[in-house]
């Protein structure tokens, strides 16, 4: 506390002393104070609530697709362009869960009912069967027919992926306490893992398959056809970690022997980074050490095992130096960010808001023992949010998928048709919006307030920099 207490009141030379040291750094981006990292994530969620959106039949809030440019039009020839639902990138139920924290942090009623609207969608439209716990992740916008995955088919599906609904469903619902949504929503968060837990074939390796059928054998195919050479090697298999530890954490179920057995084998295997994301292939993905960070810090306090932590921040979270980019490149803003992997080097905003993510956490964790390193990664976690605020397109407050600085995607992809930039298009509920996650954590466990004399709360980021105000209260006429 002593250190931030002499940053806001120790005058403008001490300020500037910490900012001259901070941009000694090489990854490292200043805070805009025309643009804020906090109005970075404003305009991504006005994008998905005003231009992303439509009523059901039922009055629910759906998106319209999981894929569209900067003015909202839908992109249908790709694969995500005429899918919704909770699933991977369309990603409704952890979309809703953000702007629902947000509207709370914000005194913004509206936006939590917006957020509740698109919730009732999926708990309604017939997503959950949730007398199995399973989950069908998408619906085809133009036919109505639920898939499993998101090349509009039904022959395989990853469990990780379903984990990770299940995850946001649970603690969405333990935000939402004596809401009748929220048993609802735990308990089928609970029968998911259930589901996994029983039906998921085992792979050799002791982890889980990337891929599997409907009734949980192992699928070794890509989506494409191929042989999946991660098919028991992806870090999807993390999230359903992540939910066994939350569901661990809160008492509704107990997990700790299987967690004790799945993290050994990651550890003994010196970690399974491979792709996430459905349609990459690469034994080192950044938000594979991203979301390994996470889940291991969580997992080591439900076991109480610090050689997890450890091993978390050894292995996993000093992993993402690989990806740092710390110049801009080929004319186009890439300082500050992360790029995916090495086959495909794209700087994509889900993955770099995931990484945010875990710098903050980790510095949250280290704040009382390690404050010099805990305000590294509060610098780390901040230059990839300040990097990303330079990426929003258009009136309406598009955030780019991805920083296309190789040009690997192609030129007809990019905005003005650049030969490098980022991509003109994004997934709403996703790549344009989850820098809202990082944000929040950090507003509401990392930074300083402090008040005015006109009565409004000021936030402050660890350099001082102003990243949030929240206008005066008014008071109510004394007699």
């Amino acid at each position: 506390m002593g250190f931030h207490r002499r940053l806001i009141t120790g005058g403008t030379a001490a300020v500037l002393a910490l900012v001259g040291r901070a941009a000694d750094r090489v990854f490292y981006v200043p805070e805009n104070p025309a643009y804020t990292i906090t109005d970075s994530v404003r305009d991504s969620l006005r994008f998905t609530l005003d231009h992303t959106l439509e009523r059901d039949a039922k009055g629910h809030w759906v998106s319209i697709s999981s894929f569209v440019n900067p003015d909202g039009d839908v992109m249908g020839w790709h694969d995500f362009g005429h899918l919704e639902g909770p699933g991977w990138a369309a990603n409704a139920v952890g979309g809703a869960w953000e702007i629902w924290r947000w509207g709370r942090f914000l005194g913004r009623s509206d936006w939590q009912q917006d957020a509740l609207d698109i919730l009732d969608h999926v708990l309604e439209a017939g997503f959950l069967d949730e007398k199995t716990g399973f989950i069908r992740g998408y619906r085809e916008t133009t036919t109505g027919e639920f898939r499993l995955n998101y090349k509009h088919r039904s022959d395989w599906f990853c469990p990780g992926s379903m984990a990770k609904v299940a995850f946001q469903l649970l603690e969405f619902g333990a935000d939402l306490g004596t809401d009748p949504r929220a048993a609802r929503m735990q308990e089928m968060a609970r029968r998911t893992a259930r589901w996994i837990d029983e039906r998921v074939e085992a792979v050799p390796n002791g982890w889980f398959p990337r891929r599997v059928t409907p009734d949980g054998t192992v699928y070794r195919k890509s989506p494409e056809g191929g042989n999946d050479p991660f098919w028991q090697t992806s870090a999807d298999g993390l999230f359903i970690l992540q939910l066994q530890t939350a569901l661990t954490r809160h008492g509704r179920a107990d997990f700790r022997a299987d967690l004790r057995r799945r993290v050994r084998v990651f550890m003994e295997a010196g970690g399974i980074f491979g792709s996430i994301n459905h349609d990459t292939y690469d034994a080192h993905e950044n938000v594979a050490y991203s979301v390994a960070f996470r889940t291991l810090l969580a997992a080591a306090r439900v076991l109480g095992d610090p050689a997890i932590r450890e091993f978390a921040y050894a292995r996993c979270l000093a992993g993402l130096d690989q990806f740092k980019l710390n110049e801009d490149r080929n004319g186009v803003a890439t300082t500050g960010l992360l790029y995916m992997e090495k086959s495909w080097d794209t700087s994509y905003l889900w993955e770099n808001a995931e990484a945010a993510l875990a710098y903050f956490e980790a510095a949250a964790d280290l704040l009382a023992t390690e404050p010099d390193r805990a305000r590294e990664c509060q610098l780390d976690g901040l230059t990839i949010l300040r990097a990303a605020a330079r990426h929003h397109y258009g009136p309406h407050g598009f955030l780019t998928e991805g920083v296309d600085w190789n040009d690997h995607v192609g030129q007809q992809h990019h905005i003005g048709l650049a030969k490098y930039g980022a991509i003109q298009y994004t997934e709403p509920f996703l790549n344009n919006q989850h820098i809202a996650e990082p944000t929040l954590f950090l507003l509401e466990h990392l930074a300083r307030t402090s008040d005015t004399d006109g009565g409004r709360r000021v936030w402050h980021d660890i350099e001082g920099n102003v990243v949030h105000t929240a206008p005066a209260v008014r008071q109510p006429p004394t007699d």
